[in-house]
């Protein structure tokens, strides 16, 4: 499926019917998670896909609409039941597990694909995200505020992993909560690929 045929399927999807502020809960634009999605899928990356912070759902349905097999993780049960009945709309093979993403565990290492908060309400809010997918992943696809370059570069080589992409979008946030003043306003943000660096003997 081309990137354009992707997100005017995922226009449809239904996003959050009572976002809540302190999870920083916005919903993904269907273009930036038509871009992940056929991006990573280019790159040879997707098999098992894990959305950590999944909300309701775009990114882990944009990689299953693609022919993969996807896990949406949220602690927000109104969010997963959200992204639960968007997969059935869709007829997608996607699973949502409701968990704290610091818990959870899978037995094999997977593509993670997030659009984690980006600190606004809380400093730092994406570290326990980055944490986790440092832990599970071979592969990271992660959305992160403009300005964040250093600090995910830092992070991840101190983990043990690499950036090796990084894209510098602007994307439309529509009106979310009450304080916004405009319909939509365009963000920038920094989108990383982010891969485990296998460290091989010397003498080989």
């Amino acid at each position: 499926m081309k990137k354009k045929n992707l997100e005017m399927v995922l226009e449809k999807l239904k996003g959050f019917e009572n976002p809540k502020i302190e999870l920083e809960q916005y919903t993904t634009p269907p273009s930036l998670a038509a871009f992940i999605a056929t991006t990573a899928e280019l790159n040879g990356d997707l098999e098992v896909v894990v959305d950590l912070g999944c909300g309701t759902g775009i990114l882990a349905i944009a990689c299953s609409l693609l022919g993969y097999y996807s896990v949406g993780v949220d602690l927000d049960a109104e969010a997963l039941k959200i992204a639960r009945e968007n997969a059935i709309e869709l007829g997608v093979d996607a699973d949502f597990v409701k968990a704290d993403v610091s818990r959870f565990q899978c037995r094999k290492e997977v593509t993670t694909v997030m659009n984690p908060p980006f600190g606004i309400q809380r400093k730092h809010a994406d570290r326990p995200f980055l944490l986790k997918a440092f832990e599970i992943s071979k592969v990271i696809y992660t959305v992160h505020s403009a300005g964040s370059s250093k600090f995910v570069r830092r992070l991840s080589e101190e983990h043990g992993f690499i950036v090796t992409h990084q894209w510098n979008l602007s994307i439309p946030l529509k009106k979310t909560y009450s304080f916004h003043e405009k319909a939509f306003k365009y963000i920038p943000v920094e989108v990383f690929r982010i891969e485990k660096h296998e460290i091989r003997d010397a003498g080989r």
